[in-house]
Protein backbone atom coordinates (compact mmCIF):
# COMPACT_ATOMS: atom_id res chain seq x y z
CA UNK A 1 0.00 0.00 0.00
CA UNK A 2 1.51 3.02 -1.01
CA UNK A 3 2.16 6.47 1.58
CA UNK A 4 -0.80 8.74 1.30
CA UNK A 5 0.80 11.86 -0.49
CA UNK A 6 1.23 14.84 2.18
CA UNK A 7 0.21 18.29 1.14
CA UNK A 8 2.29 20.93 0.23
CA UNK A 9 2.22 24.17 2.44
CA UNK A 10 3.49 27.40 1.08
CA UNK A 11 3.47 30.33 3.50
CA UNK A 12 4.29 33.98 2.41
CA UNK A 13 4.34 36.93 4.54
CA UNK A 14 2.80 40.41 3.47
CA UNK A 15 1.98 43.59 5.28
CA UNK A 16 2.73 41.87 8.85
CA UNK A 17 4.54 42.03 11.62
CA UNK A 18 5.68 38.09 11.58
CA UNK A 19 3.64 37.94 15.27
CA UNK A 20 1.44 35.09 13.77
CA UNK A 21 4.42 32.68 12.88
CA UNK A 22 6.14 33.87 16.27
CA UNK A 23 2.91 32.61 18.04
CA UNK A 24 2.50 29.82 15.93
CA UNK A 25 6.76 29.24 16.65
CA UNK A 26 5.06 29.20 20.54
CA UNK A 27 3.01 25.86 20.00
CA UNK A 28 3.55 23.48 22.67
CA UNK A 29 1.84 20.20 22.33
CA UNK A 30 2.83 19.59 19.37
CA UNK A 31 4.96 22.03 18.25
CA UNK A 32 4.72 23.53 14.76
CA UNK A 33 6.91 21.21 13.18
CA UNK A 34 5.38 17.86 14.81
CA UNK A 35 2.34 18.94 13.95
CA UNK A 36 2.68 19.22 10.51
CA UNK A 37 4.45 16.18 10.55
CA UNK A 38 1.76 13.87 11.99
CA UNK A 39 -0.82 16.10 9.66
CA UNK A 40 1.29 15.14 6.69
CA UNK A 41 1.77 18.55 5.55
CA UNK A 42 4.95 19.28 3.94
CA UNK A 43 6.31 23.15 4.28
CA UNK A 44 7.83 24.11 1.23
CA UNK A 45 8.75 27.11 2.22
CA UNK A 46 8.54 29.77 5.00
CA UNK A 47 10.36 33.00 4.63
CA UNK A 48 11.57 32.72 8.19
CA UNK A 49 11.91 29.29 8.66
CA UNK A 50 12.96 27.82 5.56
CA UNK A 51 16.62 27.52 4.45
CA UNK A 52 16.28 28.12 0.74
CA UNK A 53 16.64 32.29 -0.58
CA UNK A 54 17.18 33.93 -3.54
CA UNK A 55 16.75 32.69 -6.28
CA UNK A 56 15.84 29.38 -5.33
CA UNK A 57 13.42 30.06 -3.38
CA UNK A 58 12.08 32.65 -6.35
CA UNK A 59 11.81 29.14 -8.34
CA UNK A 60 10.04 27.45 -5.93
CA UNK A 61 7.41 30.29 -6.09
CA UNK A 62 6.80 30.41 -9.57
CA UNK A 63 6.67 26.62 -9.67
CA UNK A 64 3.50 26.65 -7.36
CA UNK A 65 1.84 29.83 -9.02
CA UNK A 66 2.71 27.41 -12.76
CA UNK A 67 1.54 24.98 -10.91
CA UNK A 68 4.10 22.85 -11.44
CA UNK A 69 4.61 21.85 -8.01
CA UNK A 70 1.05 21.29 -6.30
CA UNK A 71 -0.01 23.66 -4.30
CA UNK A 72 -2.11 22.55 -1.54
CA UNK A 73 -2.10 24.74 0.94
CA UNK A 74 -1.16 28.59 0.45
CA UNK A 75 -0.77 30.74 3.95
CA UNK A 76 -0.85 34.44 3.83
CA UNK A 77 0.47 36.45 6.79
CA UNK A 78 -0.15 40.08 7.49
CA UNK A 79 -2.12 42.71 5.10
CA UNK A 80 -2.31 43.20 1.74
CA UNK A 81 -1.24 46.48 0.91
CA UNK A 82 -2.73 47.86 -2.67
CA UNK A 83 -0.83 51.23 -2.72
CA UNK A 84 -0.19 53.61 -4.45
CA UNK A 85 -2.99 53.72 -6.43
CA UNK A 86 -3.71 50.19 -6.79
CA UNK A 87 -0.16 49.30 -7.84
CA UNK A 88 0.98 47.15 -5.16
CA UNK A 89 3.99 48.65 -5.19
CA UNK A 90 4.44 49.69 -1.50
CA UNK A 91 5.36 45.96 -1.09
CA UNK A 92 6.65 43.61 -3.72
CA UNK A 93 7.98 39.84 -2.79
CA UNK A 94 11.51 39.73 -1.47
CA UNK A 95 12.45 36.71 -3.42
CA UNK A 96 10.90 37.64 -6.72
CA UNK A 97 10.22 41.80 -6.82
CA UNK A 98 6.54 41.24 -8.00
CA UNK A 99 4.07 43.60 -6.01
CA UNK A 100 3.19 41.05 -3.18
CA UNK A 101 -0.95 41.57 -4.74
CA UNK A 102 -0.07 40.62 -8.25
CA UNK A 103 1.70 37.27 -6.57
CA UNK A 104 -0.94 36.47 -3.91
CA UNK A 105 -3.49 36.62 -6.62
CA UNK A 106 -1.62 34.07 -9.31
CA UNK A 107 -0.79 31.53 -6.09
CA UNK A 108 -4.35 32.07 -4.93
CA UNK A 109 -5.77 30.31 -8.33
CA UNK A 110 -3.37 27.24 -8.16
CA UNK A 111 -4.49 27.07 -4.08
CA UNK A 112 -6.64 23.61 -2.91
CA UNK A 113 -7.03 25.96 0.05
CA UNK A 114 -5.90 29.77 0.86
CA UNK A 115 -5.82 30.63 4.84
CA UNK A 116 -5.87 34.39 6.03
CA UNK A 117 -3.29 34.03 9.29
CA UNK A 118 -3.84 36.70 11.64
CA UNK A 119 -6.57 40.14 11.56
CA UNK A 120 -4.37 41.80 9.05
CA UNK A 121 -4.56 38.98 6.74
CA UNK A 122 -8.05 38.86 7.23
CA UNK A 123 -9.88 41.88 7.51
CA UNK A 124 -6.90 44.38 6.80
CA UNK A 125 -5.81 44.95 10.38
CA UNK A 126 -3.16 47.35 11.88
CA UNK A 127 -2.19 48.38 8.31
CA UNK A 128 -5.82 49.51 7.08
CA UNK A 129 -6.13 52.26 10.91
CA UNK A 130 -5.66 55.98 10.46
CA UNK A 131 -6.76 56.10 6.95
CA UNK A 132 -5.39 53.51 5.71
CA UNK A 133 -2.74 55.01 3.29
CA UNK A 134 -1.18 51.95 2.36
CA UNK A 135 -4.69 50.61 0.86
CA UNK A 136 -4.21 47.63 2.88
CA UNK A 137 -7.18 45.37 2.77
CA UNK A 138 -7.59 41.15 3.62
CA UNK A 139 -7.31 38.69 1.27
CA UNK A 140 -11.63 38.42 0.98
CA UNK A 141 -12.44 40.97 3.46
CA UNK A 142 -11.98 44.80 3.62
CA UNK A 143 -12.63 45.32 7.23
CA UNK A 144 -16.30 43.68 7.87
CA UNK A 145 -17.42 44.31 3.85
CA UNK A 146 -16.45 41.22 1.72
CA UNK A 147 -14.36 41.66 -1.65
CA UNK A 148 -10.31 42.38 -0.26
CA UNK A 149 -7.93 41.64 -2.79
CA UNK A 150 -9.64 38.31 -4.13
CA UNK A 151 -13.23 39.11 -4.48
CA UNK A 152 -16.51 37.89 -3.04
CA UNK A 153 -16.67 35.38 -5.38
CA UNK A 154 -13.01 33.91 -5.21
CA UNK A 155 -13.17 30.13 -4.45
CA UNK A 156 -9.80 27.90 -3.92
CA UNK A 157 -9.78 24.48 -5.80
CA UNK A 158 -11.66 22.99 -2.93
CA UNK A 159 -14.99 25.33 -4.09
CA UNK A 160 -14.36 27.16 -0.28
CA UNK A 161 -13.79 30.51 0.47
CA UNK A 162 -10.61 32.29 2.00
CA UNK A 163 -10.55 30.14 5.77
CA UNK A 164 -9.61 33.66 8.27
CA UNK A 165 -7.80 32.40 11.73
CA UNK A 166 -8.44 35.68 12.84
CA UNK A 167 -6.80 37.42 15.86
CA UNK A 168 -3.53 39.59 16.32
CA UNK A 169 -1.63 37.32 16.79
CA UNK A 170 -4.07 34.28 16.36
CA UNK A 171 -3.33 31.41 19.02
CA UNK A 172 -1.10 28.31 17.98
CA UNK A 173 -3.65 26.05 17.91
CA UNK A 174 -6.30 27.96 16.09
CA UNK A 175 -3.82 27.85 13.16
CA UNK A 176 -2.91 24.26 13.94
CA UNK A 177 -6.19 22.63 14.35
CA UNK A 178 -7.35 24.45 11.27
CA UNK A 179 -4.27 22.89 9.34
CA UNK A 180 -5.73 19.67 10.54
CA UNK A 181 -9.57 20.27 9.90
CA UNK A 182 -8.05 20.66 6.57
CA UNK A 183 -6.16 17.43 6.11
CA UNK A 184 -9.22 15.61 7.56
CA UNK A 185 -11.38 17.03 5.32
CA UNK A 186 -13.42 18.82 7.97
CA UNK A 187 -13.91 22.43 5.90
CA UNK A 188 -17.35 22.35 4.59
CA UNK A 189 -18.98 25.64 4.87
CA UNK A 190 -21.16 24.77 8.27
CA UNK A 191 -17.34 24.73 9.73
CA UNK A 192 -17.29 29.01 9.32
CA UNK A 193 -18.64 31.73 10.71
CA UNK A 194 -20.48 34.42 8.47
CA UNK A 195 -16.60 36.13 8.45
CA UNK A 196 -14.83 32.92 7.21
CA UNK A 197 -13.79 32.23 11.04
CA UNK A 198 -13.10 28.52 12.11
CA UNK A 199 -16.32 27.65 14.74
CA UNK A 200 -13.55 25.87 16.82
CA UNK A 201 -12.53 28.97 18.32
CA UNK A 202 -15.32 31.65 16.82
CA UNK A 203 -18.26 29.87 18.22
CA UNK A 204 -17.28 31.54 21.98
CA UNK A 205 -16.58 34.59 23.36
CA UNK A 206 -13.41 35.63 25.61
CA UNK A 207 -16.12 36.07 28.53
CA UNK A 208 -16.06 32.39 28.66
CA UNK A 209 -14.14 30.76 31.03
CA UNK A 210 -12.97 34.66 32.56
CA UNK A 211 -11.22 34.49 35.92
CA UNK A 212 -13.36 37.87 36.29
CA UNK A 213 -16.77 36.13 35.32
CA UNK A 214 -17.70 36.60 39.70
CA UNK A 215 -16.75 40.57 39.90
CA UNK A 216 -18.74 40.52 35.87
CA UNK A 217 -21.93 39.08 37.33
CA UNK A 218 -22.27 41.53 40.15
CA UNK A 219 -21.11 44.20 38.58
CA UNK A 220 -18.15 44.71 40.78
CA UNK A 221 -15.95 47.08 38.01
CA UNK A 222 -12.39 47.70 38.32
CA UNK A 223 -11.33 50.91 37.75
CA UNK A 224 -7.16 51.10 37.55
CA UNK A 225 -5.06 48.79 36.43
CA UNK A 226 -4.30 45.57 38.48
CA UNK A 227 -7.49 45.38 40.32
CA UNK A 228 -9.35 41.99 39.89
CA UNK A 229 -12.57 43.49 39.26
CA UNK A 230 -14.19 43.09 35.92
CA UNK A 231 -12.82 45.41 33.24
CA UNK A 232 -15.86 46.04 30.82
CA UNK A 233 -17.35 48.72 32.79
CA UNK A 234 -14.46 51.02 33.43
CA UNK A 235 -11.29 49.80 31.13
CA UNK A 236 -12.57 48.67 28.06
CA UNK A 237 -12.48 44.66 27.97
CA UNK A 238 -14.43 44.01 25.36
CA UNK A 239 -14.35 40.41 26.33
CA UNK A 240 -18.58 40.00 26.19
CA UNK A 241 -18.08 40.83 22.31
CA UNK A 242 -14.86 39.04 20.85
CA UNK A 243 -15.23 35.90 19.10
CA UNK A 244 -12.16 33.86 20.63
CA UNK A 245 -11.97 30.57 23.51
CA UNK A 246 -9.07 32.71 25.04
CA UNK A 247 -9.80 32.01 28.15
CA UNK A 248 -10.75 28.42 27.59
CA UNK A 249 -7.49 27.26 25.20
CA UNK A 250 -5.53 29.15 27.63
CA UNK A 251 -1.88 30.70 25.33
CA UNK A 252 0.94 28.75 26.72
CA UNK A 253 -1.31 26.60 29.26
CA UNK A 254 -1.74 28.96 31.74
CA UNK A 255 -2.41 32.68 30.21
CA UNK A 256 -4.88 34.86 28.24
CA UNK A 257 -4.65 38.84 28.27
CA UNK A 258 -7.61 39.14 30.60
CA UNK A 259 -5.76 37.23 33.35
CA UNK A 260 -2.69 38.93 32.72
CA UNK A 261 -4.59 42.38 33.88
CA UNK A 262 -5.51 43.10 30.64
CA UNK A 263 -8.47 44.03 28.91
CA UNK A 264 -9.55 42.24 25.73
CA UNK A 265 -9.40 44.53 23.01
CA UNK A 266 -11.41 42.33 20.48
CA UNK A 267 -8.60 41.17 18.32
CA UNK A 268 -10.23 38.61 16.37
CA UNK A 269 -12.99 40.95 15.27
CA UNK A 270 -12.99 43.40 12.11
CA UNK A 271 -11.99 47.06 12.93
CA UNK A 272 -10.40 46.27 16.08
CA UNK A 273 -7.42 48.39 15.63
CA UNK A 274 -9.74 51.60 15.42
CA UNK A 275 -12.69 51.39 17.71
CA UNK A 276 -12.94 54.95 18.16
CA UNK A 277 -12.03 55.52 21.77
CA UNK A 278 -8.75 54.31 24.00
CA UNK A 279 -8.24 50.30 24.20
CA UNK A 280 -7.78 50.68 28.18
CA UNK A 281 -11.14 52.73 28.42
CA UNK A 282 -15.49 51.99 27.74
CA UNK A 283 -17.01 54.58 26.14
CA UNK A 284 -20.20 55.23 27.62
CA UNK A 285 -23.60 57.27 27.01
CA UNK A 286 -25.51 58.51 30.35
CA UNK A 287 -23.20 56.28 32.09
CA UNK A 288 -23.49 53.31 30.23
CA UNK A 289 -21.34 51.13 28.46
CA UNK A 290 -21.33 51.46 24.77
CA UNK A 291 -20.53 48.10 23.77
CA UNK A 292 -23.10 45.89 25.84
CA UNK A 293 -22.70 42.05 26.24
CA UNK A 294 -23.68 40.43 22.60
CA UNK A 295 -27.51 39.52 22.56
CA UNK A 296 -28.43 41.76 25.59
CA UNK A 297 -30.74 44.72 25.31
CA UNK A 298 -29.78 48.14 26.72
CA UNK A 299 -32.98 48.11 29.07
CA UNK A 300 -31.83 44.44 30.50
CA UNK A 301 -28.34 45.49 31.25
CA UNK A 302 -29.57 48.64 33.30
CA UNK A 303 -31.86 46.40 35.13
CA UNK A 304 -29.59 43.77 35.85
CA UNK A 305 -26.77 45.61 36.56
CA UNK A 306 -28.74 47.88 39.58
CA UNK A 307 -29.56 44.59 40.99
CA UNK A 308 -26.23 43.27 40.70
CA UNK A 309 -24.50 45.69 42.55
CA UNK A 310 -27.38 46.06 45.37
CA UNK A 311 -26.47 42.62 46.12
CA UNK A 312 -22.89 42.71 45.56
CA UNK A 313 -21.23 40.88 48.87
CA UNK A 314 -18.44 42.70 50.56
CA UNK A 315 -15.72 40.46 49.89
CA UNK A 316 -16.63 40.63 45.90
CA UNK A 317 -16.86 44.77 46.52
CA UNK A 318 -13.16 44.90 48.20
CA UNK A 319 -11.50 42.24 46.02
CA UNK A 320 -12.67 43.56 42.90
CA UNK A 321 -10.76 47.15 43.74
CA UNK A 322 -7.62 45.60 45.10
CA UNK A 323 -5.03 43.94 43.52
CA UNK A 324 -4.42 40.31 45.39
CA UNK A 325 -7.51 38.82 47.01
CA UNK A 326 -8.21 40.33 50.67
CA UNK A 327 -11.07 38.78 51.32
CA UNK A 328 -11.65 34.81 51.13
CA UNK A 329 -14.87 33.23 50.34
CA UNK A 330 -16.31 32.73 53.90
CA UNK A 331 -16.28 29.22 55.16
CA UNK A 332 -19.70 27.76 55.02
CA UNK A 333 -21.35 23.76 55.16
CA UNK A 334 -22.81 23.62 51.91
CA UNK A 335 -25.05 20.34 53.05
CA UNK A 336 -27.32 20.35 55.72
CA UNK A 337 -28.22 16.62 56.67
Amino acid sequence: MEPTPKLNLLWLQAGSCGGCSMSLLNAQSPHFFDALEAAGIHLLWHPSLSEASGSSAASLIEACAGGTVPLDILCIEGAMMRGPHGSGRFQRCPVSDEPMTMLVRRLAEKARWTVAVGSCAAFGGLLAASGNPAEACGLQFEDDEPGGLLGTDYRSGSGLSVINVAGCPPHPNWMLDTLLAVTLGQTGEREFDALGRPRLFAEHLVHHGCTRNEFYEFKASAEHPSELGCMMENMGCMGTLAHADCNIRLWNGEGSCTRGGFACIACTEPGFEEPGHPFAQTPKIAGIPVGLPTDMPKAWFVALAALSKSATPRRVRENARSYMRVIAPALKKPFRK
